[in-house]
């Protein structure tokens, strides 16, 4: 349903997620693509994605727009390869800013020691 918009948007997320690696990265997106299909700008739209490994680690089956562009961004081989060397989370706020944050893989897996020793304890 949003991945016509999201097709439209891929090249500049693609810019976006290299940049990243220096500093967080944040596209302004036009409101009125998202009303065209149905998205309200009174309720927005809000989400967060987490990519670890290559895929989607956290729950977004609740948003058919976080879904769409999940499924844009893994069957794009550039940014599934960016995937699979780093960790991501991108979130979209309720004003259509699309926020890029590249999470380097040994703080993900520091994290991820941290909450195996937490449940052991």
């Amino acid at each position: 349903m949003y991945t016509q918009i999201w097709n439209k948007y891929l090249p500049i997320i693609r810019i976006l997620l290299k940049r990243s690696a220096t500093s967080d990265q944040v596209l302004e997106m036009n409101i009125t693509d998202f009303e065209r299909v149905g998205v309200s700008r009174k309720t927005g739209a809000k989400f967060n994605i987490q990519f670890s490994n290559g895929r989607v680690s956290n729950i977004i089956s609740g948003s058919p727009l976080a879904k769409d562009l999940a499924s844009i961004l893994l069957q794009d081989a550039m940014v599934k390869e960016l995937f699979m060397k780093n960790d991501y989370h991108l979130s979209l706020s309720t004003k259509f800013q699309l926020s890029i944050k590249l999470v380097p893989k040994e703080e993900t897996e520091v994290n991820v020691a941290e909450e195996h020793t937490v449940e052991s304890e």
